[in-house]
């Protein structure tokens, strides 16, 4: 029996702040940061299989599909909840890969929020959070599925009230390797801020830092360059471990009118702030 597509959204992220505060015994580092999702994104399109087969039917150049981050997710919830349903898997690329804005994870956490619902499971939000950790650490908040304040390696996630506010993103053109940035942070370990200490620092631009950027800037000379033509418009900040850089804004008006001047040199998009993932319904 073919059954049909049904198509998700898996929206980027952008941090809107990241501190670096701590490591772990296990080598993984203890973060503060603001995550916000923005209207671009992947799309997926997923059709229930009768056989328990899960397939992706547009793997990604250069990564095998059993390792493609929608089919480790898919096998993950077949695994966990005995469902003996399965799937094929449609991507529809936009995220940049390795450019900090969470492609991967968002495209695996859309595959366990959208099969919970087509295998009919009813898994609480909760669940799928700690066993999308299992996959990432930025992928159970793209289930939480509110702009959050982030703690520990970033599954500790509190909702936060953001601004509308619009967004300028430039992608360098290259590829930054998250690993590798993290085993290279060696500055000395910074002290929490804490909740107000954030909420007070979202108030500016001028005040957000992220302590990853240092790092990429000596490897990724082309991130530098962003940086450093995005400053004589405001105050830009890479997100996650790069190689993105995004500036924020007050209308897209303005943001328009910057990326017509930048667009002739550089590619990216301008995309509005969202206050809820489209696929979170508010049920817990």
């Amino acid at each position: 029996m073919q059954h049909p597509y049904h198509s998700f959204p898996a929206p980027a992220k952008l941090n809107l702040l990241l501190h670096v505060v701590g490591k772990r015994p296990d080598g993984y580092h203890l973060l503060e940061t603001v995550f916000r999702f923005i209207d671009f994104g992947d799309t997926l399109q997923l059709a229930v299989r009768d056989d328990g087969e899960i397939e992706l039917l547009t793997p990604t150049d250069g990564v095998p599909s059993e390792q493609d981050l929608t089919v480790r997710a898919a096998r993950l919830l077949q695994r966990e909840s005995g469902c003996r349903l399965g799937a094929d898997i449609r991507l529809e690329k936009r995220i940049p890969m390795g450019g900090g804005l969470g492609g991967g994870s968002s495209d695996a956490a859309t595959v366990l929020m959208a099969l919970n619902r087509l295998w009919g499971l009813g898994w609480p939000r909760e669940r799928l959070q700690a066993l999308g950790l299992q996959l990432g650490a930025d992928v159970p908040v793209f289930i939480f599925g509110r702009s959050a304040l982030a703690t520990g390696v970033g599954e500790i996630l509190e909702p936060v009230s953001l601004k509308p506010a619009w967004y300028l993103v430039i992608h360098p053109q290259v590829h930054v390797p998250t690993a590798a940035v993290f085993r290279n942070f060696s500055r000395p370990m910074l002290t929490a801020v804490g909740g107000a200490g954030i909420m007070r620092i979202l108030e500016t631009t001028q005040q957000r830092r992220n302590d990853l950027q240092d790092v990429v800037l000596e490897k990724f000379p082309a991130v530098n360059e962003v940086l450093s033509e995005l400053k004589k418009y405001g105050s830009p900040l890479m997100t996650g471990s790069g190689a993105c850089v995004f500036l924020e804004f007050g209308s897209k008006d303005e943001a328009d009118k910057v990326y017509r001047v930048l667009s002739e040199k550089y590619q990216g998009f301008v995309a509005e702030g969202l206050d809820v993932h489209p696929l979170f319904d508010g049920a817990e």
